[in-house]
C-alpha cells in the first residue's frame, strides 16, 4: 500500500504537466473555495518540475522525432467502465505491443531521463489497488492516455480538475465538434509524440491504445493513421451507468479544483454518454472494412482467450500464437478476481431507460 491515500492527495496530477499546459488549463478558471491550497501546491511543484522538461525535449528531437511509426496502432474504444481496462491488460501481455504506462500518465516529460528516480518515488507514494474497483495499480502497468492532459491544454480529462466545464470539454476535446484548427493540430502533434515515446519506453513495435476519449475521435485518428485497427466494447448500460457514476464520483474528489454537485455530475454523465455514442456511430462508417470489431464485454469476460484470438484474426493483428501462453497465464491469475456487484435501484433503471434506450435496443441489453 502506498504512503498516500488516493482520496487525500495534497496535490493533483497536474504536478507532472509542463508549465505552458498548466497555464493553458487553469488560466482564467475559477478555483473553488477550499481548493486554493491544493492548487497553489500543485502549481509550485509543476513550475519546479517544468524546468526539467527541456532535457527530454532535446532527447526526443534527437532520437525519436523523425522516426516513422511502422505499424498501424490498435485502439481499444468504449465508454468508461465498459471493460476497456481488462481488455487492454490482456492484450498488453503480447510483448510486441507498446503502450503508455501508469508512470507516464503523470510524468510524461520525465520519460527519456531520470525515470528510475521519479518512478521509485511514485511507486512509494501511490496505492497498489485502484480504489474504485480494486484493479491492480503499478507504475509500469499499461494505462490509458491520461498523459495527454499533462502534455497539452486541450484534453477531455481536464474536466477532472474543472468539472463545471465538463460539457464544454465534451464538445471541444472529446468529440472535437467545436475544437479550433489549432486544437486539432495540437492533438495530432501531441498524440504522435506520446505514441513514439511510449513505444520507445516499452520496446514495442505496435502501439496499443486504451483511451475512452478516443471513442469520440475516430475520424481524427483515421486522419493520422488511415489503416488503424479498432476494438469497440459494449457493456450493459445499467452497469455502465452505476459504475461510471461511482468511478467519476470517487476519482474526481482528489483531482478537482472546483466543486460539482452529485446531481450535476450525474446529469453530465447521462449527456456525455449520448454525445459520445452518436459521434462514434457517425465516425465508424469511415473505418476501412476489416479494421473494426465490436464486442460485448460480457462475451469477452466469459471466454477471454477465445475472444482475444477472435480479435487478432478479425483485425489481422500478428503474433497471437507467440503471445498465447503469456495471455493465458495472465488470465489464469485473474480467475479469482472479484469485480464490483451492482444492484440497480428503481431510479437507475428509469434514468437509463429514459436517456439510453437507444443503446439498450441496438445492443439488445435487458435488465438482469
Amino acid at each position: 500500500m502506498g504512503v498516500l491515500e488516493f482520496q487525500k492527495l495534497p496535490v493533483n496530477t497536474l504536478v507532472g504537466a509542463d508549465w505552458k499546459t498548466f497555464k493553458g488549463i487553469t488560466q482564467g478558471q475559477t478555483i473553488g473555495k477550499g481548493y486554493k491550497t491544493k492548487y497553489q501546491l500543485t502549481k509550485a511543484i509543476c513550475r519546479l518540475l517544468s524546468c526539467l522538461k527541456p532535457i527530454q525535449d532535446r532527447r526526443y528531437d534527437k532520437r525519436l522525432k523523425d522516426q516513422a511509426i511502422n505499424m498501424e496502432p490498435v485502439f481499444i474504444l468504449g465508454h468508461w467502465r465498459s471493460g476497456t481496462t481488462f481488455v487492454h491488460n490482456v492484450l498488453a501481455h503480447d510483448k510486441h505491443f507498446g503502450y503508455t504506462t501508469t508512470y507516464q500518465t503523470v510524468f510524461p516529460h520525465m520519460m527519456m531521463w531520470g525515470q528510475p528516480m521519479f518512478k521509485k518515488t511514485m511507486a512509494w507514494l501511490m496505492p497498489d489497488k485502484r480504489p474504485t474497483d480494486n484493479m491492480e495499480l503499478n507504475v509500469d502497468l499499461p494505462q490509458e492516455e491520461f498523459a495527454l492532459s499533462n502534455m497539452m491544454p486541450c484534453s477531455y480529462y481536464d474536466f477532472w480538475f474543472l468539472p463545471q466545464n465538463m460539457l464544454e470539454y465534451c464538445d471541444r476535446f472529446l468529440t472535437m465538434k467545436t475544437a479550433t484548427p489549432e486544437e486539432h493540430r495540437m492533438f495530432r502533434e501531441t498524440f504522435l509524440k506520446l505514441i513514439k515515446i511510449s513505444l520507445w519506453n516499452t520496446q514495442g513495435s505496435q502501439f496499443l491504445s486504451k483511451n475512452p476519449p478516443h471513442t469520440g475521435k475516430v475520424k481524427e485518428i483515421l486522419e493520422m493513421f488511415p489503416n488503424a485497427k479498432f476494438i469497440y466494447l459494449m457493456r450493459n448500460p445499467y452497469t455502465v451507468f452505476e459504475s461510471t457514476r461511482s468511478f467519476f464520483t470517487n476519482t474526481i474528489i482528489p483531482l478537482q479544483l472546483q466543486k460539482i454537485s452529485p446531481e450535476e455530475l450525474e446529469k453530465n454523465i447521462l449527456e456525455v454518454y449520448t454525445r459520445l455514442y452518436r459521434k462514434y456511430e457517425e465516425d465508424k462508417k469511415l473505418i476501412p472494412a476489416g479494421n473494426l470489431i465490436e464486442i460485448k464485454f460480457e462475451d469477452f469476460e466469459a471466454d477471454a482467450l477465445a475472444m482475444t484470438e477472435k480479435i487478432y484474426r478479425t483485425l489481422a493483428i500478428p503474433g497471437f500464437e507467440a503471445a498465447k501462453a503469456d495471455i493465458a497465464a495472465y488470465l489464469d491469475k485473474k480467475k479469482g478476481y472479484k469485480k464490483n456487484a451492482y444492484k440497480y435501484e428503481t431510479r437507475t433503471v428509469e434514468l437509463v431507460e429514459k436517456h439510453w434506450d437507444y443503446a439498450l435496443k441496438q445492443w439488445d441489453y435487458k435488465l438482469e
